[in-house]
């Protein structure tokens, strides 16, 4: 069983929410989101926001912070293989209230497939609120290109 490392990031500005499913291994090592180097995800944010790449930690987190943007992940504690989210077993969710009580968060986003599954089927029911899923920025999702992940994922901004 492992434990989620990354606390959560958010202030009481924040206005959306975006999970992950639970961090990578590289992720943990970073002791922050979207730490593995082939993630597109900070790649896509930045263009989405027409802002600077955000390459350390602290720009990371500043980045989130400036744009309003909150993060987690929806998984609290499991058994998996590796980063390989299709191996994640014996889940244990977060609970985003901790989030949603302390900041007026509009839209909530899942990062991915496993964090769509993951959050319907841990968290919807106790939040009652809905979730948009987004294509996963992870290198693993080959098929869609960073143009057409950007395009989909610019709906964060509205």
């Amino acid at each position: 069983m492992i434990e989620h490392p990354i606390p959560p990031l958010f202030n009481e500005q924040s206005r959306i929410l975006i999970l992950g499913s639970f961090p990578s291994i590289k992720s943990r090592e970073a002791m922050f989101f979207y730490g593995h180097p082939q993630n597109r995800f900070w790649r896509v944010v930045a263009a989405v926001y027409e802002d600077t790449f955000p390459e350390t930690v602290p720009e990371r987190r500043d980045f989130l912070i400036r744009h309003k943007i909150a993060a987690w992940d929806v998984i609290k504690s499991c058994d998996i293989e590796g980063s390989s989210d299709s191996s994640i077993r014996n889940v244990t969710a977060n609970d985003l209230r901790v989030i949603l009580d302390a900041a007026p968060i509009r839209h909530i986003y899942v990062n991915g497939k496993t964090a769509e599954k993951m959050y319907r089927k841990y968290t919807e029911n106790l939040i009652h609120r809905p979730a948009i899923c987004l294509p996963s920025t992870s290198p693993a999702n080959a098929a869609w290109s960073l143009e057409r992940l950007i395009e989909a994922w610019s709906v964060i901004r509205s």
